[in-house]
């Protein structure tokens, strides 16, 4: 049984579309343990993947204001609490999607949205975009995670193709890319589809 947590250098990275590929390439389970804004990614995902295997788990925590998590709970005095944020009760396979990057912050207590994977003891999916500057904040991500000793799976590239850029992350960062995601006019469940059909698992 394969349960994994997709993150990303960054906000709009790309781990929805991501995590959709993931979950129909794997027939797998979706959750987002926290969504901060509407339009949910739930939502977003549940139009996107078309087998009959998967289930969607709410959240743990659904709020309102699209911001970081912190911000969003503390405008409806709310606190997140990772005790709250325990895996689904399901035997299939599992895509769980973060929020933001690495280290969103949860709470001012010190927990960030990487704290739910290192909790769950769930491996990594890093979703890299590719855009001037994205060397660099893949290479905090990267080194970062490696910090962590958190166990990650490979990488995933978004974007429009830039070799040199893809070959020092991957040369720096000693995991496999699992995937590379071009820029599309349109998703669809069958853009999805193709892409899942692509996944290099190790």
């Amino acid at each position: 049984m394969r349960k994994l947590f997709v993150t990303a250098i960054g906000t709009d990275s790309g781990k929805t579309l991501a995590s959709a590929i993931l979950t129909q390439n794997l027939q797998a389970d979706y959750w987002k343990p926290i969504q901060a804004g509407t339009p949910r990614d739930t939502d977003r995902v549940r139009t996107l993947v078309d087998n009959a295997q998967t289930q969607f788990w709410p959240e743990a925590y659904f709020l309102q204001m699209p911001a970081s998590p912190h911000k969003a709970a503390a405008n409806e005095d709310i606190i997140i609490s990772l005790d709250n944020i325990q895996l689904p009760d399901t035997q299939n396979d599992l895509v769980v999607e973060g929020a933001g990057g690495l280290l969103v912050p949860l709470n001012r207590n010190g927990d960030f949205v990487i704290d739910i994977a290192a909790r769950l003891r769930l491996p990594i999916v890093l979703v890299c975009n590719l855009y001037l500057g994205s060397i660099n904040h893949s290479l905090l991500s990267i080194n970062e995670l490696k910090r962590r000793n958190l166990p990650v799976l490979g990488l995933i590239f978004n974007g429009e193709p830039d070799p040199q850029s893809e070959d020092i992350i991957l040369k720096h960062a000693g995991w496999p890319c699992l995937l590379r995601i071009l820029p599309e006019p349109e998703i669809t469940p069958e853009v999805v589809a193709h892409y899942a059909a692509q996944v290099q698992w190790p």
